[in-house]
């Protein structure tokens, strides 16, 4: 499979979006290397805005350029614009509903070495309590470039998180995003499999080696778009599925799991696993290193998945 920067895609792919639409302005907060907004400085320099690590200050510009009209793509790191702007983000963009698109990279433990101050474990759930907003968290290239097309074309502020370092292309050419419905990866009604952002590619490789090796099959869903979240395919999991594992690279409290969980609690008979980060401060190490001291591998749902299916059958 390819692996790709899904900041260097979206990058690429906003700079050719503002081509045909010149309303599409774009902010820094002084990361712009990083984000890969340098793209859009290049492109379109009159358009770029740089605010310096002044992240409150610039979510603050940027609700005023919406209120003129425009539409701002706000860059800097998940963990910044989700905690140290929150108040702005809450109560300057998404209380007036203005048209405010906050494209987010090093999501979830993806910065690695650099710690918990960078690390971005809560902003999912932050970003679900806030009314109106839109939250998107896709998990390779060509579902990225679809969902940012999907956030520049709804009226309202939009959370796209993505994370720091390359994904696996999973989706397939007639793979569609769409915000509030979750993309069916594999079929199967022995268990379920929920994933969003990078886990996607570690759900469809559960997955296929459930159905190889165990003769297991896994349904798997991608959950790009966590809120509005696809409840009708999360009901229908809960109705024909005896279990369902949610996998993200997020705190388990308020994240997926947390959505998941608010809709089958009422539904249906399927046991819910969540699979994330648990009550705690993720610690430092590499990438790779983290996502397997967190449970967050091949591994982990597959034996998640047999667990859950073994209980099952004693009860």
């Amino acid at each position: 499979m390819v692996r790709q920067s899904l900041g260097m895609v979206c990058g690429q792919h906003l700079v050719q979006i503002a081509k045909r639409n010149t309303d599409i302005v774009a902010l820094e907060a002084d990361l712009k290397e990083s984000t890969q907004s340098v793209y859009f400085q290049k492109a379109f320099p009159s358009r770029y805005i740089e605010c310096g690590i002044a992240e409150q200050n610039m979510v603050g510009i940027a609700a005023g350029l919406a209120l003129t009209g425009k539409i701002p793509v706000v860059h800097s790191f998940a963990c910044f614009i989700s905690m140290r702007a929150c108040e702005q983000v809450r109560t300057s963009v998404a209380y007036p509903n203005l048209n405010v698109k906050f494209m987010v990279t090093h999501g979830g433990i993806s910065t690695g070495s650099a710690g918990t101050t960078h690390h971005a474990t809560e902003d999912i759930a932050i970003m679900r309590a806030i009314a109106g907003m839109t939250v998107l968290v896709p998990g390779d290239a060509r579902e990225a470039c679809q969902a940012l097309d999907a956030a520049l074309t709804h009226q309202g502020p939009v959370y796209i998180r993505l994370g720091a370092g390359e994904v696996e292309d999973v989706y397939k050419e007639a793979d569609r995003f769409a915000i509030g419905k979750a993309t069916l990866l594999r079929e199967g009604d022995d268990a379920c499999i929920i994933t969003t952002g990078a886990m996607m590619a570690c759900g469809v490789c559960a997955a296929d080696e459930l159905h190889v090796k165990h003769g297991i099959r896994a349904r798997v869903l991608q959950m790009a778009s966590v809120k509005p979240i696809d409840v009708d395919a999360v009901q229908k999991a809960a109705r024909e599925t005896p279990c369902i594992v949610t996998v993200e690279e997020h705190n388990i409290i308020g994240g997926l799991g947390g959505a998941v969980a608010e809709i089958v609690s009422g539904v249906g008979h399927a046991r819910l696993i969540r699979l994330g980060i648990g009550d705690r401060f993720c610690g430092i190490g590499s990438y790779s290193e983290l996502l397997r001291i967190e449970g967050l591998s091949v591994l982990n749902i597959v034996e998640s998945v047999i667990k859950s299916l073994q209980h099952a059958q004693i009860n």
